[in-house]
C-alpha cells in the first residue's frame, strides 16, 4: 500500500488539520513551532530535549512537561523520529545509549544487530544495498524496550509503553511535514531509486519526491506500531509481528531469519572512560567507535589549547593530526570484542596517549590514504529537572539504509551488515553472528561524577572529528552550545561526493587558514559554510551549580533544542 500524500500546506494548516495527532493539544506546539529560530540557545531549569526534527523535539518536550523522566521522554523522541526522518533513522535500525541517573550512576545500551547464523555466499563484496545488503538484525526496538524497562524500574518511570509510542502512530497514521533533509537526500539518490525499491515504492509518488511540507502518511508503519504498542516491544523479535518480520524478509531476498530476530538483544554495558580536562569523557564500548572519539580527546588533553587560537591554522592542524593517530588504531583493531581481541585499555592508557601526543608534529602533516566509512545517523538528548540524563544515537546506516521494505510492515531495513570486511585477516571480517563496526557514539561529560554535556552526531566517519571540534570549543574555550555548533567544521578522507582523501574543511574558515593548512602538507578541498557534510550534531549543557540546562541542535539540520 503507497504512503499517501495530502497537497502542499503550510505550517500553520498543517497543525490546524493534525489537531488529532497523538500529541495531544496543538497549541503549544504550534507556538514552538511558530517561534522557531535556528539561531536560537535554548535554556531552561526544568529540562531539557534536542533532536535533530522539531515534532520529535516536542514530543519529548510534551513527555517532561507531563511528568515524564528525561528516558522516556528519549523514547519517545526516538520512536517519533523513526517515523519523521526515514532517511537517517528507523526502527530497521541500531541504537545507542549512555544514561546517567540522578545519582551519577551510568550505564550505556548498545543495540546493534547481528549477522545471520547461515551467512549468504558472497564474491567480490559484500553488496552496500538491495536484499543481501540486509545482513544483520536491527536493534533499535529492542534498545528502546530495555531504556524503557530501566525507566520503570529504577527511574519511577510512571509512561506506558504504549504512551510513549502514542506519538509516533499519530505522525505515521495522521502524517507529518516532509523535512528539507528529506527532500535533499531523495535528490541526491534520485539516479538511483532502482537500487532502493522500498523508497522508490513507498516515499516517492509517481516517481517524483514530494515537495518540502507536504504532508506525508505511512499508514503500514501506523498498524506495526500500534500492534508493537499493544503487544509489547520484544513482539518485534520473538512474537507475532517478528512473524510478519521474517516474512517480509524472506520475500525480501534477505539472508536473517525468525531465529536470528529472535536472539538479536541489545547490551546493557559499563562505559569506556577517558579523562579530559577536569572532567571524564564516556562513551559506549566496542564495536562502536566512540573508544576512538575518547582516544582523540586524551591526545589533545597533552596539549594546552587554550595558547591556541579557536579557529587558526594550528588549531585545525592539531586537531586533525589526532584524529589521524586515532583513525589508524580504530582501522587496525575495532571490532566485535566478543570475537576479536579489542585492547581498550591500551589504546586508552596513558603511555598510548601519550606516544599518539608526542609523534604529532605541527609544522607537517600525517599522508592520510585511509579508507573512509559513510552513514548517516540521528542524534537526541534529554535531560529532566530530577538530574536523569541520557545521550542516544540511532541510525540506518547509509541514507535510507538498504533501501527494502520488510515486507508489509512498512519498516525500511538498514544496512550495517555492509560494513563487515570480506578480507580474512581483517579485525571486522564477516562471521555468523557477529555484530559490525559502528560509527555510532553518543558521549557524555562528567564533572564530579555527574553529567556536564550531553553529545552526539550524525556523520559516520566524521562523527569523531566533529565531536572533537564541538567538545574542544565548549569545554577549552568556554563557548555555549550554539556558538560551538555554528562555527565552521572539517572532515577527513574520501565522501560520497569527493573521493579524494583530502581535508574538507568548510569555507567560513578562512582564505589564510586553507593557505596554511596547505602548506603544512594538508591536500585540501572547500566544502560551503554550515554544509551538511560536517554532521548535525546537537548537544545539552548542564550547569551543576545554578541548575540551568541550555541546549543547541546543529543550524545546519531541521531540529532544536527545546527547554521544560
Amino acid at each position: 500500500m503507497r504512503n499517501k500524500f495530502l497537497p502542499n500546506m503550510n505550517r500553520r494548516d498543517f497543525l490546524s488539520a493534525s489537531g488529532a495527532m497523538a500529541l495531544g493539544s496543538m497549541s503549544p506546539l504550534s507556538m514552538a513551532l511558530e517561534a522557531k529560530s535556528k539561531n536560537m540557545l535554548a535554556t531552561s531549569s526544568k529540562g531539557m530535549v534536542t533532536s535533530p526534527h522539531e515534532l520529535a523535539t516536542n514530543a519529548g518536550l510534551d513527555v517532561l512537561k507531563s511528568g515524564g523522566n528525561a528516558l522516556e521522554a528519549a523514547i519517545a523522541i526516538a520512536s517519533c523520529l523513526n517515523v519523521t526522518y526515514p532517511h537517517f533513522s528507523g526502527f530497521g535500525g541500531d541504537a545507542f545509549m549512555i544514561i546517567s541517573d540522578r545519582n551519577g550512576k551510568v550505564r550505556t545500551l548498545s543495540g546493534i544487530g547481528q549477522a545471520p547464523a547461515v551467512l549468504p555466499k558472497y564474491s567480490g563484496a559484500i553488496p552496500v544495498r538491495g536484499p543481501q545488503s540486509m545482513l544483520t538484525t536491527a536493534a533499535n526496538v529492542d534498545t528502546l524496550g530495555k531504556a524503557f524497562d530501566i525507566s520503570r524500574n529504577e527511574l519511577a518511570g510512571t509512561k506506558s509503553w504504549a504512551e510513549l509510542l502514542k506519538p509516533a502512530i499519530g505522525f505515521a497514521r495522521n502524517g507529518f511535514p516532509v523535512s528539507p533533509s528529506e527532500r535533499f537526500w531523495m535528490d541526491f539518490r534520485q539516479k538511483e531509486m532502482n537500487e532502493l525499491p522500498g523508497v522508490a515504492q513507498n516515499f516517492m509518488i509517481d516517481g517524483k519526491a514530494p515537495e518540502v511540507g507536504q504532508l506525508f502518511k505511512q499508514p503500514q508503519l501506523a498498524d506495526t506500531l500500534e500492534m508493537l504498542a499493544v503487544r509489547g516491544y520484544r513482539d518485534f523479535y520473538d512474537g507475532k509481528l517478528a512473524e510478519r518480520i521474517a516474512q517480509g524478509l524472506k520475500s525480501a531476498g534477505s539472508p536473517l531469519t525468525a531465529a536470528d530476530l529472535a536472539a538479536t538483544q541489545a547490551r546493557i554495558e559499563p562505559p569506556l572512560r577517558v579523562a579530559y580536562r577536569d572532567g571524564v569523557l564516556l562513551a559506549n564500548q566496542p564495536p562502536t567507535q566512540g573508544i576512538t572519539t575518547l582516544e582523540i580527546m586524551g591526545i589533545l588533553d597533552r596539549f594546552d589549547l587554550k595558547k591556541i587560537p579557536e579557529g587558526s591554522a594550528d588549531y585545525y592542524h592539531l586537531l586533525v593530526e589526532a584524529v589521524k593517530r586515532a583513525f589508524i588504531d580504530r582501522n587496525n583493531y575495532v571490532a566485535d570484542p566478543e570475537f576479536v581481541n579489542v585492547p581498550s585499555s591500551k589504546l586508552l592508557s596513558k603511555a598510548n596517549l601519550d606516544q599518539r601526543a608526542g609523534s604529532i608534529r605541527m609544522e607537517h602533516a600525517l599522508a592520510w590514504p585511509h579508507v573512509f566509512k559513510t552513514g548517516d545517523t540521528v542524534y537526541i538528548g534529554a535531560t529532566d529537572a530530577q538530574g536523569n540524563s541520557v545521550s542516544m544515537l540511532q541510525t540506518v546506516y547509509f541514507d535510507w539504509g538498504s533501501g527494502v521494505m520488510a515486507g508489509d510492515t512498512g519498516i525500511l531495513w538498514h544496512n550495517r551488515g555492509a560494513s563487515f570486511s570480506l578480507k580474512p585477516d581483517h579485525p571486522n571480517v564477516l562471521q555468523a553472528g557477529k555484530r559490525p563496526f559502528h560509527t555510532l557514539n553518543p558521549g557524555m561529560y562528567l564533572k564530579n561524577d555527574k553529567p556536564h554535556i550531553l553529545y552526539g552526531t550524525q556523520g559516520a566517519d566524521g562523527q569523531p572529528q566533529t565531536l572533537t571540534t564541538i567538545l574542544t570549543r565548549m569545554i577549552d574555550y568556554g563557548m555555549d552550545p550554539l556558538t560551538a555548533l555554528s562555527k565552521p567544521r572539517f572532515l577527513l578522507g574520501k565522501t560520497f561526493s569527493d573521493t579524494r582523501d583530502s581535508l574538507k574543511l568548510e569555507k567560513d574558515a578562512g582564505e589564510q587558514v586553507f593557505q596554511e593548512l596547505a602548506r603544512r602538507g594538508h591536500e585540501m578541498s572547500v566544502i560551503s559554510a554550515q554544509s551538511p557534510l560536517s554532521g548535525h550534531p546537537g548537544a545539552i549543557v548542564i550547569d551543576q551549580k545554578s541548575g540551568v540546562f541550555s541546549g543547541a541542535h546543529d543550524p545546519r539540520s531541521d531540529g532544536r533544542a527545546l527547554g521544560a
